[in-house]
Protein backbone atom coordinates (compact mmCIF):
# COMPACT_ATOMS: atom_id res chain seq x y z
CA UNK A 1 0.00 0.00 0.00
CA UNK A 2 1.36 3.39 -1.02
CA UNK A 3 1.46 6.56 0.80
CA UNK A 4 0.66 9.65 -1.41
CA UNK A 5 0.72 13.13 -1.01
CA UNK A 6 1.02 14.39 -4.16
CA UNK A 7 -1.09 13.23 -7.86
CA UNK A 8 0.38 9.88 -8.42
CA UNK A 9 2.32 9.98 -11.91
CA UNK A 10 0.99 6.35 -12.81
CA UNK A 11 -2.10 5.84 -10.33
CA UNK A 12 -4.17 2.87 -12.78
CA UNK A 13 -0.91 0.86 -11.42
CA UNK A 14 -1.66 1.29 -8.08
CA UNK A 15 -3.24 -0.77 -5.55
CA UNK A 16 -5.25 1.68 -2.39
CA UNK A 17 -2.95 4.50 -0.84
CA UNK A 18 -2.85 5.64 2.64
CA UNK A 19 -3.07 9.55 2.84
CA UNK A 20 -2.34 12.07 5.49
CA UNK A 21 -5.72 11.86 7.10
CA UNK A 22 -4.80 8.31 7.69
CA UNK A 23 -7.60 7.22 5.69
CA UNK A 24 -6.97 4.63 3.08
CA UNK A 25 -8.80 5.28 -0.49
CA UNK A 26 -8.61 4.21 -4.03
CA UNK A 27 -6.14 6.58 -5.94
CA UNK A 28 -7.84 8.45 -8.92
CA UNK A 29 -8.91 11.62 -6.51
CA UNK A 30 -5.08 12.48 -5.57
CA UNK A 31 -5.33 14.86 -3.09
CA UNK A 32 -7.78 17.27 -4.81
CA UNK A 33 -9.87 18.17 -2.31
CA UNK A 34 -13.05 18.63 -4.24
CA UNK A 35 -12.29 14.99 -5.34
CA UNK A 36 -11.61 13.57 -2.37
CA UNK A 37 -14.67 14.84 -1.04
CA UNK A 38 -16.48 13.14 -4.10
CA UNK A 39 -14.90 9.87 -3.57
CA UNK A 40 -15.47 9.88 0.26
CA UNK A 41 -19.23 11.12 -0.36
CA UNK A 42 -20.75 10.34 -3.33
CA UNK A 43 -18.82 8.34 -6.17
CA UNK A 44 -20.05 4.50 -5.52
CA UNK A 45 -23.24 4.87 -3.22
CA UNK A 46 -26.40 4.35 -4.21
CA UNK A 47 -28.62 6.53 -5.58
CA UNK A 48 -31.94 6.32 -6.30
CA UNK A 49 -33.39 9.48 -6.87
CA UNK A 50 -34.92 9.68 -10.64
CA UNK A 51 -33.28 13.14 -11.08
CA UNK A 52 -30.51 12.77 -9.38
CA UNK A 53 -29.95 10.04 -11.48
CA UNK A 54 -30.61 11.80 -15.17
CA UNK A 55 -28.00 14.96 -13.73
CA UNK A 56 -25.44 12.34 -13.53
CA UNK A 57 -25.83 10.39 -16.56
CA UNK A 58 -26.14 13.91 -18.39
CA UNK A 59 -22.73 15.00 -16.99
CA UNK A 60 -21.35 11.90 -17.56
CA UNK A 61 -21.95 12.16 -21.16
CA UNK A 62 -20.85 15.71 -21.12
CA UNK A 63 -17.62 14.04 -19.65
CA UNK A 64 -17.01 12.47 -22.63
CA UNK A 65 -13.22 13.78 -24.36
CA UNK A 66 -12.76 15.55 -20.60
CA UNK A 67 -11.75 14.18 -17.02
CA UNK A 68 -14.31 13.99 -14.64
CA UNK A 69 -12.63 16.72 -12.53
CA UNK A 70 -13.13 19.08 -14.89
CA UNK A 71 -16.84 18.22 -14.84
CA UNK A 72 -17.23 17.88 -11.13
CA UNK A 73 -15.66 21.82 -11.32
CA UNK A 74 -18.29 22.87 -13.63
CA UNK A 75 -21.42 21.06 -11.70
CA UNK A 76 -22.79 24.04 -10.14
CA UNK A 77 -22.65 26.21 -13.26
CA UNK A 78 -23.89 22.91 -15.29
CA UNK A 79 -26.91 23.02 -12.15
CA UNK A 80 -27.52 26.53 -12.86
CA UNK A 81 -27.55 26.12 -17.02
CA UNK A 82 -29.78 23.33 -16.84
CA UNK A 83 -32.43 24.26 -14.57
CA UNK A 84 -31.36 22.05 -11.89
CA UNK A 85 -31.67 19.19 -13.89
CA UNK A 86 -35.05 18.84 -14.03
CA UNK A 87 -36.09 16.88 -16.98
CA UNK A 88 -39.51 18.19 -17.29
CA UNK A 89 -37.98 21.61 -18.05
CA UNK A 90 -34.45 20.73 -19.95
CA UNK A 91 -36.95 18.46 -22.43
CA UNK A 92 -38.59 21.73 -23.10
CA UNK A 93 -35.27 23.65 -24.44
CA UNK A 94 -35.64 25.02 -27.72
CA UNK A 95 -33.04 26.38 -29.96
CA UNK A 96 -32.83 30.13 -28.53
CA UNK A 97 -32.27 28.28 -25.33
CA UNK A 98 -29.35 26.50 -26.67
CA UNK A 99 -27.90 29.41 -28.08
CA UNK A 100 -27.76 31.31 -25.07
CA UNK A 101 -26.19 28.00 -23.52
CA UNK A 102 -23.72 27.98 -26.33
CA UNK A 103 -22.29 31.57 -24.84
CA UNK A 104 -22.41 30.39 -21.45
CA UNK A 105 -18.40 29.44 -20.62
CA UNK A 106 -18.69 28.40 -17.22
CA UNK A 107 -20.05 25.12 -19.00
CA UNK A 108 -19.01 22.71 -21.53
CA UNK A 109 -19.90 24.84 -24.95
CA UNK A 110 -20.76 21.87 -27.03
CA UNK A 111 -24.05 21.99 -29.34
CA UNK A 112 -24.01 18.41 -29.83
CA UNK A 113 -23.73 17.25 -26.19
CA UNK A 114 -26.44 20.37 -24.99
CA UNK A 115 -29.15 18.83 -27.90
CA UNK A 116 -28.27 15.24 -26.65
CA UNK A 117 -29.57 16.61 -23.11
CA UNK A 118 -32.50 17.86 -24.47
CA UNK A 119 -33.09 14.64 -26.16
CA UNK A 120 -32.14 12.05 -23.20
CA UNK A 121 -34.33 14.13 -20.79
CA UNK A 122 -37.33 13.46 -23.52
CA UNK A 123 -36.59 9.67 -23.35
CA UNK A 124 -36.23 10.09 -19.31
CA UNK A 125 -39.81 11.89 -19.03
CA UNK A 126 -40.94 8.53 -21.26
CA UNK A 127 -39.50 5.41 -19.13
CA UNK A 128 -40.75 7.93 -15.65
CA UNK A 129 -44.16 7.78 -16.70
CA UNK A 130 -44.38 3.78 -16.55
CA UNK A 131 -41.59 1.91 -15.06
CA UNK A 132 -39.78 5.13 -13.20
CA UNK A 133 -36.32 6.05 -14.36
CA UNK A 134 -34.22 4.76 -11.14
CA UNK A 135 -36.87 1.44 -11.28
CA UNK A 136 -36.01 1.23 -14.82
CA UNK A 137 -31.99 1.30 -14.26
CA UNK A 138 -31.77 -0.65 -10.97
CA UNK A 139 -33.86 -3.45 -12.61
CA UNK A 140 -30.40 -4.05 -14.46
CA UNK A 141 -28.59 -5.05 -11.85
CA UNK A 142 -31.35 -6.79 -9.68
CA UNK A 143 -32.30 -4.17 -7.78
CA UNK A 144 -28.90 -3.86 -5.82
CA UNK A 145 -25.31 -3.53 -6.45
CA UNK A 146 -22.53 -5.63 -7.66
CA UNK A 147 -20.12 -5.64 -5.68
CA UNK A 148 -17.01 -6.41 -7.03
CA UNK A 149 -13.18 -6.93 -5.83
CA UNK A 150 -10.63 -5.75 -7.55
CA UNK A 151 -7.09 -4.15 -5.82
CA UNK A 152 -5.32 -2.64 -8.96
CA UNK A 153 -7.07 0.21 -10.98
CA UNK A 154 -5.81 -1.42 -13.95
CA UNK A 155 -7.58 -4.45 -13.05
CA UNK A 156 -11.10 -1.72 -13.37
CA UNK A 157 -12.79 -2.61 -16.60
CA UNK A 158 -13.96 0.56 -18.83
CA UNK A 159 -17.21 -1.36 -19.87
CA UNK A 160 -18.74 -4.67 -19.36
CA UNK A 161 -21.64 -6.34 -21.03
CA UNK A 162 -24.14 -5.37 -18.76
CA UNK A 163 -22.75 -1.52 -19.45
CA UNK A 164 -23.00 -2.46 -23.38
CA UNK A 165 -26.27 -3.95 -22.44
CA UNK A 166 -27.47 -1.16 -20.74
CA UNK A 167 -26.05 1.27 -23.38
CA UNK A 168 -27.96 -0.28 -26.27
CA UNK A 169 -30.97 -0.29 -24.30
CA UNK A 170 -30.64 3.30 -23.44
CA UNK A 171 -29.84 4.49 -27.19
CA UNK A 172 -33.31 2.75 -28.55
CA UNK A 173 -35.00 4.87 -26.18
CA UNK A 174 -32.93 8.11 -27.09
CA UNK A 175 -30.86 8.95 -24.81
CA UNK A 176 -27.67 10.40 -26.57
CA UNK A 177 -24.01 10.15 -25.33
CA UNK A 178 -24.52 6.58 -23.52
CA UNK A 179 -22.15 4.90 -25.12
CA UNK A 180 -20.75 1.52 -22.90
CA UNK A 181 -17.85 3.26 -21.50
CA UNK A 182 -19.96 6.17 -20.46
CA UNK A 183 -22.48 4.36 -19.22
CA UNK A 184 -19.93 1.97 -17.16
CA UNK A 185 -18.56 5.33 -15.41
CA UNK A 186 -22.27 6.14 -14.24
CA UNK A 187 -23.12 3.02 -12.90
CA UNK A 188 -19.91 3.57 -10.80
CA UNK A 189 -20.89 6.57 -10.01
CA UNK A 190 -24.38 5.77 -8.69
CA UNK A 191 -23.55 3.00 -6.90
CA UNK A 192 -24.69 0.05 -9.27
CA UNK A 193 -21.36 -1.07 -9.53
CA UNK A 194 -19.21 -0.74 -6.18
CA UNK A 195 -15.64 -0.45 -7.69
CA UNK A 196 -13.65 1.24 -4.84
CA UNK A 197 -10.24 -1.09 -4.61
CA UNK A 198 -10.34 -3.74 -1.80
CA UNK A 199 -8.56 -1.85 0.90
CA UNK A 200 -10.40 1.19 0.45
CA UNK A 201 -12.39 2.88 3.61
CA UNK A 202 -15.81 2.85 1.17
CA UNK A 203 -15.37 -0.52 -0.28
CA UNK A 204 -18.79 -2.00 0.67
CA UNK A 205 -19.40 0.97 2.36
CA UNK A 206 -22.14 1.78 0.53
CA UNK A 207 -26.05 1.55 1.96
CA UNK A 208 -28.28 -0.32 -1.04
CA UNK A 209 -30.76 0.65 0.14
Amino acid sequence: MARVREQPASWRDLEVVSHIDGVTRCPWPGVDPLYLDYHDNEWGRPERDGRALFEKLTLDGFQAGLSWITILRKREAFRAAFAGFDPDQVARFDQRRIAVLMGNDAIVRNRAKIEGAVLSARAWLEIEATTGFSNYLWDFVDGGPIVNHWRRMSDVPTQTPLSERLSKDLKARGFKFCGPTIVYAFMQAVGMVDDHLVGCHRHAGGDAG
